[in-house]
């Protein structure tokens, strides 16, 4: 295990955090926010030619979306959905993340403050990543885009995908899937494996599921049951796992279950590495690196595609 990590694990287990299901969901959604700043404290921010929120109407309700225009354009148009799962994290915990990808990719990113569970329990969620990626689209018309996600957000991502190809919609030009979970029945053997003791601990994974899915019976549906659903017909994809990750073997999994059904996939592993290092990059020198391999994965996938037919970004839409 890299020893950065292992440091963050003596940590977490020195602190004794309580288990999820023994706080009230703003309990957790504070410890969630305060960890994801404390890695970042001090951390310098990385550049990006501008950044602005925006909302956007969900059908239902709106929420909120925040756009970051890189200081290079070539013409991409990435819509991420953070983790956190589908319960915790925000626009705020990932602003890092984000800013890294429009520098690296070169690309406009309009990252989704979907409204969360167990509030707006699933199809909540889902639906607005749809609505955001729709938007997305029409403020910045004509680019090469890619749905994209990470933990929660990496199955919001594919699911987006899979609607958009039984609904129709231009296609997406690739899909990013970070440490996605595919499996609700959490039984793959990397569970048992790193379900305690690894930053991500199998008791929370169990309480996020239950904010998400209060209907037992939508465990079973497409968008959630990733590893059952029919994936054919979607764009390239790049999908990133983490050695010692209670998700990893479902990450592998997701990955030759689409390239059996004809994606082209290319799966980025992440050794010595735990849930969750796209937060860590700016702290952690490995997860720094896999994370650069993972946008090279995507950029191998988008430099073929021509730039968007129009001049670069030279301001955020209004509202």
């Amino acid at each position: 295990m890299d020893r950065f990590v292992n440091a963050l694990i003596q940590w977490q287990a020195a602190a004794r955090p309580a288990p999820a299901r023994t706080l009230s969901v703003d309990q957790v959604r504070r410890r969630y926010a305060d960890n994801a700043a404390r890695v970042r404290e001090g951390a310098a921010l990385k550049a990006v030619a501008q950044s602005a929120d925006r909302l956007v109407d969900g059908g239902d309700g709106t929420f909120r979306v925040r756009m970051y225009l890189p200081e290079t354009d070539r013409g991409r148009l990435v819509t991420y959905l953070h983790g956190g799962g589908w319960t915790v994290g925000d626009v705020d915990t990932h602003d890092p993340v984000c800013r890294r990808i429009a520098g690296t990719l070169h690309a406009v990113v309009v990252s989704v403050d979907y409204r969360r569970a167990p509030e707006h329990p699933y199809p909540g969620p889902l639906e607005d990543g749809i609505a955001a990626a729709r938007w997305a689209e029409r403020a910045f018309p004509g680019r090469a885009h890619v749905i994209a996600g990470d933990s929660a957000g990496g199955a919001l991502a594919l699911g987006i995908a899979m609607h958009r190809r039984d609904h129709g919609g231009a296609p997406f030009a690739a899909q990013l899937l970070v440490y996605p979970p595919a499996d609700p029945s959490l039984q793959s053997p990397s569970v048992a494996r790193y379900g305690s003791g690894y930053l991500s601990e199998l008791d929370d994974l169990l309480w996020y599921y239950d904010q998400y899915l209060p209907d037992p019976a939508a465990r079973t549906d497409a968008a959630v049951d990733l590893l059952n659903a029919d994936l054919g017909d979607l764009a390239p994809t790049v999908i990133g796992t983490a050695e010692f990750d209670p998700l990893h073997d479902e990450g592998v999994r997701l990955a030759a279950r689409l390239a059996a059904a004809g994606v082209p996939v290319r799966h980025v592993p992440g050794p010595g590495l735990v849930h969750g290092y796209l937060l860590m990059a700016d702290i952690v020198p490995a997860a720094a690196a896999v994370t650069g391999d993972v946008l090279a994965a995507v950029e191998d996938l988008l430099a073929p595609l021509p730039a968007a037919p129009r001049p670069p970004a030279a301001g955020c839409p209004p509202r």
